[in-house]
């Protein structure tokens, strides 16, 4: 394994809602992936991207995500709980590659203004995530009562949350690292 070569764990927002306070806790898992050693990220902000919604799968791709995607040794997801389920825009992107995701780690953030903190988005896309060839980690990031968590500018009022993603991307960044010298050094028989 090259253990020279960052890591590299993008955060995906995955909604493109105007007024979403998802995108707090986004950029406030970036900034802790951010500070972790022998790792590189970026955000993806579903909002930016332009796939369109009369067709599907590989038709549809897009280059530059198919890109990351490839280039990933895991992902973040932050979404929001939209009715117990996930937001569609977030499904139908994710649903343009496969081949990217095969044996990659995958941590999931939910995001909810009620006390569940996304625990129901999770559970639904656990069997997405597997469907997708991706391995979800053990531990969840749940974001109970967002608007409480983070004020208007962003800023992280509730600093529990700082440990609670630490050890989230500490289970994160071992599953990367398992995952991606078995890609490189054991064959699929």
């Amino acid at each position: 394994m090259n253990t020279n070569r960052p890591l590299f764990l993008p955060v995906i927002l995955g909604t493109p809602r105007q007024g979403r306070m998802s995108e707090h806790v986004a950029k406030f898992v970036l900034q802790e992936v951010d500070k972790q050693d022998g790792v590189e990220t970026e955000l993806i902000d579903i909002r930016k991207l332009s796939f369109p919604i009369d067709d599907e799968g590989e038709d549809i791709k897009d280059a530059e995500f198919s890109a990351t995607m490839m280039r990933a040794d895991g992902i973040v997801i932050v979404t929001p709980e939209y009715n117990h389920g996930y937001p569609g825009m977030l499904k139908h992107i994710l649903d343009t590659n496969l081949k990217e995701y095969i044996h990659k780690a995958v941590g999931i953030c939910g995001v909810s203004a009620g006390s569940f903190g996304g625990t129901r988005v999770i559970q639904n896309l656990l069997p997405v995530m597997r469907e997708l060839g991706l391995v979800n980690i053990f531990w969840d990031g749940n974001f109970s009562s967002v608007h409480k968590i983070f004020d208007e500018a962003g800023n992280l009022l509730d600093e529990a949350y700082i440990r609670r993603i630490d050890k989230f991307l500490k289970e994160l960044i071992w599953m990367a690292k398992v995952l991606r010298y078995g890609r490189e050094n054991i064959e699929l028989s």
